[in-house]
């Protein structure tokens, strides 16, 4: 993998090159600005590229994909409008690949399994809901269970398509809410602003380059995801 890795106060940039930046945003933080006027990974990014390089005017960052507020994980910015097109229709086609850790109550049925669902975005509640065929899309994951401890279950997660809260509302269907996750029926709370769900990995093809590129993030180090890491790193994986 090329390019730069620095790490800027409040907002890692692990990897970055004249045409992408990859972030590690922390749960809590918007991806894009909205009504609440809060700080946003977008405006977080360009006032970090802004004072770095002393640039004068206007910073450009092309938001490709999106993670929920309270989750964290590995984000990926274009830094040219002709990257931002390339690269969200990669996002848009599914043919990049993302993994998400989530720590879940419960033990899923089966250690490993496909999810198929259809979708359906609640506007007044903002809540995703699972809906029948001719009313909402089709979303799909494949979850492999890393380990489980008491009742808690630490699940190895991948996008096959990428619809508003998805994993927060099949693996909740499924009998396993995210820990921390209230609005999708966890009873156990996770930090503040935070669920555990994080973006590990990302991988796409570079822009201009061509060539796969594969972006990991190490897991937070805030300590109920470290609380967590510590018991199931004592225990035997399945």
């Amino acid at each position: 993998m090329e390019g730069n890795s620095v790490v800027s106060e409040g907002l890692p940039f692990i990897y970055e090159d004249n045409h992408v930046l990859v972030v590690n945003k922390p749960a809590g933080l918007l991806s894009q600005g909205d009504l609440s006027g809060d700080l946003d990974v977008l405006t977080f990014a360009k006032e970090i590229i802004k004072k770095r390089d002393k640039k004068p005017g206007n910073v450009f960052l092309g938001l490709v994909h999106r993670l929920d507020r309270p989750v964290g994980g590995v984000m990926v910015l274009a830094k040219t409008s002709k990257c931002a097109s390339r690269l969200s229709k990669q996002f848009r086609e599914r043919t990049t690949q993302k993994i998400y850790y989530a720590i879940v109550e419960g033990i899923p049925k089966t250690p490993e399994a496909e999810l198929c669902h259809f979708l359906k975005k609640n506007t007044a509640t903002r809540i995703t809901q699972i809906t029948g065929e001719s009313e909402g899309k089709e979303a799909r994951l494949y979850y492999r269970t890393v380990n489980t401890y008491n009742n808690r279950s630490l699940l190895e997660i991948r996008l096959i398509t990428g619809l508003s809260h998805q994993i927060r509302a099949q693996l909740s269907a499924s009998g396993c809410p995210i820990v921390g996750d209230m609005k999708y029926g966890s009873l156990t709370k996770f930090g503040f602003g935070e669920i555990a769900l994080f973006a590990k990995s990302v991988s796409f093809i570079h822009p201009t380059t061509n060539k796969n590129v594969l972006i990991e993030a190490d897991l937070p180090q805030t300590k109920h995801w470290e609380l967590y890491s510590k018991i199931f790193s004592t225990r035997k994986n399945l």
